[in-house]
């Protein structure tokens, strides 16, 4: 039991996302079929991230030979390309050296009848809701492409393997995020239920595996969360880690207001990414509610 412990730190702190060295300018290819997405797109990366290199196209067929010309540090895709399903090109970066570790991420208005279906496959990284806008999306991208050295937020984490719970927290504590750490989820609803007596949420994101010691299970934290507590994804990011790889199993903890999911074994910097993605997506949320803004 210890030995498979240890192995799976040693899977959790491996980080095979890209072998470019990021000190140099990072370069993403934006693949969609609107050129008027492509320029808004474009534009906003160029302003916040203008130390990129942004190359943009409309077709699979184009991005198949820009893909063979150079070598992306991330690539942005569209579910409906004019000449092939988004996912195609997706498995074609997969299969083409060296482009295989690229972070490829779907962006889209329509992905969430795919991500409740878990149909968006093993070769997407990640998604990302285009109704979040292009500004959230520069946000998103930065994360990849220059990760934060430090950030700040509170995370409840829930994790019974002491092995594992030491590993991930000192990756989060090392970037300045604090780590509340319990082993049970009757203990996490505790915490969270003495919180709300006090009129304070208790945590600024949730961090659970599904498998834990006692009767209740990650799912069962979800699900109190929010409807016994009332949390909405925005209140409460909750980010759930799941070696399951039943795309039903994965559904339902979507539909029951999962955030995001991450895939054990996990990648420290896609752990990383995904977390600060979602800490900044509902900070602001918050601040949008506080300002009145619908």
């Amino acid at each position: 039991m210890e030995a498979m412990q240890d192995r799976d730190v040693g899977n959790l702190m491996s980080a095979s996302i890209s072998s470019r060295d990021l000190s140099a300018a990072p370069r993403v290819l934006v693949v969609d079929g609107s050129k008027v997405v492509r320029q808004l797109i474009s534009r906003v990366l160029q302003k916040e991230l203008p130390q990129a290199e942004v190359v943009d196209c409309g077709t699979g067929a184009d991005a198949h030979k820009l893909l063979q010309s150079g070598v992306f540090d991330f690539i942005t895709i569209s579910l409906r390309l004019p000449d092939m399903d988004g996912l195609e090109l997706a498995r074609y970066v997969r299969e083409s050296a060296p482009q295989i570790y690229v972070p490829i991420v779907v962006v889209s208005g329509d992905v969430d009848d795919r991500l409740h279906r878990r149909a968006l496959g093993e070769h997407v990284t990640d998604y990302f809701d285009k109704s979040l806008g292009f500004q959230a999306l520069a946000e998103f991208i930065r994360g990849y492409v220059r990760p934060e050295s430090a950030a700040e937020g509170v995370v409840l984490y829930v994790e019974d393997s002491r092995v594992v719970a030491l590993a991930t927290r000192r990756m989060l504590e090392k970037i300045g995020l604090t780590v509340r750490h319990v082993v049970s989820v009757e203990d996490a609803l505790a915490l969270l239920e003495t919180e709300r007596a006090q009129g304070v949420v208790g945590a600024d994101l949730v961090l659970t595996d599904v498998s834990l010691k006692g009767e209740l299970t990650g799912g069962d934290l979800l699900q109190r969360i929010r409807t016994e507590f009332g949390y909405g994804k925005g209140k409460l990011p909750v980010l759930v880690m799941t070696g399951d790889e039943n795309p039903d199993n994965q559904a339902a903890l979507i539909r029951a207001g999962a955030n995001d999911l991450v895939e054990k074994p996990v990648e420290e910097r896609l752990l990383v990414t995904k977390l600060l993605f979602q800490l900044r997506v509902a900070q602001h949320l918050r601040a949008r509610e506080s300002a009145g803004v619908p």
